[in-house]
């Protein structure tokens, strides 16, 4: 069966064709020796043991590991050679590297060989790390939850095979667009400093704003958060036990990976819960343009939902006074991140209360100059 992509270079003109990819590459699993710890060594004649950790998210290339293994136990591993493609298997399973060193890789890994003839190494490298290709593996999964990847899976995966002349095309496009995006995240990050830079001289009240007059504005007040709030409480969750709490559920819950996924704004959430289970729990419906702060896992994150929904206990929604500023509020509140560990409960791993949270100690200036600094924040 062949099939043309919507997108095109003008100059080739030959159909792709559809092909299993384990008729067009040789995949082989790593092996580990056992135990482990037997063969870890500091030796200067120890060999790369190469692991997920070593990996960086952001680069496609292996350049070093953080641990060697002695030759002994290289001898019940599998070698891998520099400019090698390796596939993890487990943990961030599907996820495709180029090798920048020689070494030894465990039962995690896989390495792909005696692809030359039909793919340039690039274009694979891409093609193997997109979503056309982990969609089919929770497809080919059994009941579409994919932990790790076995070599049938790989090998089972569909694919559009092209000229190696348009994968080179294809290969040297999408480096350029990943240089583009390197560069772009790159001065994001730098500005993400400096506006944190910026946020704690503003609340520290070094740097100030003045009114349309160029006069100062009145000195801040110092309230506890309780003060300066028409309600702020936790939610709860139903029962997962009771389907009924949330099949054809149709009110939206928000999980602390929404909240660190999509990160200032909330517009969606992953799951749902019925009318049942907002009854049968203490789960609450919060409105619109409230703040959301997280007590538990990813303590002192903050977002401002744009949907009504409810959230689990492991969050705390706060619904500001008319005299404070949402945004003003999200951003004093993002700059206290660094600063609560004071509140954090003992004997606990790292949350927060209801009730330290209600405490927190929040600078506030007159509406006006908590205006302008949202303004400015927001730019």
């Amino acid at each position: 069966m062949r099939k043309v992509p919507k997108l095109r270079f003008k100059e080739f003109s030959d159909e792709w064709e559809e092909k299993r990819l384990g008729d067009l590459i040789l995949l082989q699993r790593g092996s580990s020796p056992r135990p482990i710890s037997k063969y870890l060594t500091n030796s200067s004649d120890g060999v790369n043991w190469i692991k997920i950790g070593d990996t960086n998210k952001e680069n496609k290339y292996i350049t070093s590991t953080s641990e060697k293994i002695t030759k002994e136990g290289a001898k019940k591993s599998r070698e891998v050679k520099k400019g090698e493609i390796i596939l993890s298997n487990s943990m961030s399973y599907g996820r495709p590297f180029i090798l920048k060193i020689d070494g030894y890789i465990h039962d995690g890994w896989f390495v792909i060989r005696k692809y030359e003839e039909h793919f340039n190494k690039e274009f694979l490298c891409q093609l193997l790390g997109s979503d056309f290709i982990q969609n089919q593996y929770k497809k080919l999964a059994a009941g579409g939850v994919v932990e790790n990847i076995s070599s049938e899976l790989v090998n089972s995966v569909i694919i559009k095979v092209v000229s190696l002349k348009e994968q080179q095309k294809i290969a040297n496009f999408l480096s350029s667009v990943d240089k583009k995006i390197s560069l772009t995240e790159e001065k994001l990050k730098l500005f993400k400093k400096y506006k944190k830079g910026v946020m704690q001289k503003i609340f520290s009240q070094k740097l100030r704003f003045k009114d349309s007059e160029g006069n100062d504005y009145p000195e801040w007040e110092e309230k506890k958060l309780e003060e300066i709030i028409k309600m702020g409480k936790a939610g709860g969750t139903p029962k997962t036990s009771k389907k009924e709490f949330y099949e054809n559920g149709n009110i939206k819950f928000l999980s602390i990976s929404d909240m660190t996924s999509q990160g200032k704004y909330i517009y969606s959430t992953e799951k749902y819960i019925t009318e049942e289970g907002l009854k049968n729990s203490s789960a609450w419906k919060v409105p619109i343009n409230s703040l959301i702060y997280s007590m538990y896992a990813s303590v002192g994150f903050v977002s401002i939902n744009k949907i009504e929904l409810t959230t689990s206990q492991a969050m705390f929604s706060i619904i500001p006074q008319d005299n404070v500023s949402l945004e003003y509020l999200y951003y004093f509140l993002s700059n206290l991140k660094n600063a609560i560990n004071k509140f954090i409960e003992k004997g606990t791993q790292g949350n927060l209360s209801a009730e330290s949270i209600k405490n927190f100690n929040i600078k506030l200036p007159i509406l006006e100059e908590q205006q302008k600094i949202s303004d400015f924040l927001l730019k």
